[in-house]
């Protein structure tokens, strides 16, 4: 029996006569990469905001660790462990990386904005923040302000801060979007490193950065699941090409 943390049944999405998400069964391991694709207005976002209760299901289920959480409110979800990055950069501009890594430790502590802690307390959460500031590849900019940061470094500062929640599930919303190939590549290497003992599911239009990292694909079209399977399954798909390049002929590669 494998091992699923991730189960959605039937789970649709109704938009005033618009199924946005329809009837999708998704089954996510423990312990693996999962990516949503699809072309633009597949459902995919939609369906993360069904996952971390953005939105409320019009029907259908969503189990995670085994018990439904279908009817719970995101702040729940979130103390379960399911951890949402967002595709607009979630960092405060004008805090240090550490400072807002150390947000993120606050809230999973849940003394958030309780600034008139000890420094006892601030200074056990300065050496985690530092700790995971490191894992990201960001240790020597700890005192820089965010501000001050290029773009595929704040993204690698927001992964930093979605650790900082503990995670058993990270949802990674187009990590790499609008991102040059030198941070790609390396925002790539980095979901691949902070994965381990960790799963993540993750929205990405990018093949290149699908093909090597995920274990599983998912493909999306008109809001229900159109094939899965691993990246040469899929890549091969008659019907994933279509959708992808309006065309059965040649590879999915260039599909971004």
């Amino acid at each position: 029996m494998e091992d699923v943390i991730l189960e959605t049944q039937r789970l649709t999405k109704e938009f005033k006569g618009f199924t946005a998400v329809s009837n999708v069964d998704l089954r996510v391991r423990r312990g693996s990469i999962h990516a949503l694709i699809g072309p633009n207005g597949a459902g995919k976002t939609t369906c993360f905001n069904l996952l971390t209760k953005f939105l409320e299901p019009t029907s259908g289920t969503i189990r995670f660790n085994g018990i439904d959480i279908t009817r719970e409110r995101p702040a729940q979800i979130a103390r379960r462990g399911v951890i949402r990055s967002f595709q607009i950069s979630a960092v405060f501009p004008h805090l240090t990386l550490l400072e807002n890594v150390r947000v993120g430790l606050q809230r999973g502590l849940g003394i958030t904005f309780q600034f008139w802690r000890s420094e006892r307390v601030l200074d056990q959460l300065n050496a985690r923040a530092r700790e995971l500031l490191a894992e990201v590849g960001l240790h020597d900019l700890a005192d820089e302000l965010t501000v001050n940061l290029p773009y595929g470094r704040k993204r690698a500062l927001e992964i930093a801060t979605t650790l900082a929640m503990e995670p058993e599930l990270m949802l990674l919303d187009e990590p790499t979007q609008g991102m040059g190939h030198e941070d790609v590549d390396r925002v790539t290497q980095l979901i691949k490193k902070v994965s381990a003992g960790r799963t993540i599911l993750m929205v990405e239009h990018n093949m290149s950065v699908i093909s090597t990292i995920a274990d599983r694909i998912t493909v999306l079209q008109r809001g229900a699941i159109l094939a899965e399977g691993p990246y040469a399954e899929v890549s091969r798909n008659p019907q994933v090409m279509e959708a992808y390049m309006g065309t059965t002929d040649g590879q999915l590669q260039g599909a971004h």
